[in-house]
């Protein structure tokens, strides 16, 4: 980033702190925002079977999505949640700190070539039958998403775009924005990339504003290190609020 701005480390630091623009751009170019539909299928029939199953009990529930990118797994959240009935219930929350892929999220629109083999992710995860692995349910694509091979898009259906509540938010350095607590927290493949401390400033974020018993989701090659971890119980990929 240095190289590529012609600046030192000194100066890119005084620019940061009184350009709010040129901060923008730095972001654009130092975060990483790889997602695709149901990422790690394993996770997602886990998330099925042994967490969504009591939310049937409940009036409503809250679930953030922290660090969201371009928002393919919080559709998928939504496509989940509307096969099992209850996607009505859920309030549902997204928030990225780069302002241009959560405008990439609102709209939905995604390329096809570049997503059409994760369309075998929602096979996994919406079509196959527990039962009978080698059965497909007759779920077809376009009751969530419209494909056009020719101007190469996925277009997510209107309903799911106005489900969730997009916003702009630092993980470091800003509290709960939205002023609720969370039955889940999804932050995947995020923490990877912050250090030791920054990681544990952002678990006791997830931890103080998680209800107990609610549900932190994190990436397969991610973990809680250190004294946060006594405030969850693990199970599967999930952390669970003591």
């Amino acid at each position: 980033v240095l190289t590529d701005n012609r600046m030192s480390l000194d100066t890119m630091l005084e620019e940061i702190r009184h350009n709010k623009d040129f901060t923008e751009k730095i972001i654009r170019e130092i975060t990483v925002n790889t997602t695709e539909l149901f990422r790690d299928p394993v996770v997602w029939q886990a998330l099925k079977s042994k967490v969504l199953m009591r939310f049937h009990e409940y009036s409503s529930f809250n679930i953030w999505h922290a660090g969201c990118s371009t928002g393919q797994e919080v559709y998928s959240f939504c496509i989940l949640l509307n096969e099992m009935g209850l996607l009505n219930k859920a309030r549902i929350y997204a928030t990225d700190i780069n302002s241009e892929v959560l405008d990439m999220a609102k709209k939905g629109v995604y390329k096809y070539k570049f997503n059409v083999n994760y369309l075998e992710n929602f096979d996994k995860v919406i079509r196959e039958n527990p039962a009978h692995p080698d059965q497909l349910l007759d779920i077809p694509y376009e009751k969530y998403f419209h494909i056009d091979k020719e101007r190469d898009t996925i277009q997510m259906n209107d309903f799911l775009l106005q489900k969730p509540i997009f916003r702009k938010h630092d993980l470091v350095r800003q509290e709960n924005i939205f002023y609720v607590k969370f039955d889940i927290i999804f932050c995947r493949n995020v923490i990877i990339y912050f250090n030791y401390d920054l990681q544990n400033k952002v678990f006791n974020l997830f931890s103080d504003n998680l209800f107990q018993g609610g549900s932190l989701v994190l990436g397969v090659h991610e973990t809680i290190l250190g004294p946060l971890s006594n405030n969850f119980n693990k199970h599967d990929q999930f952390y669970f609020r003591k």
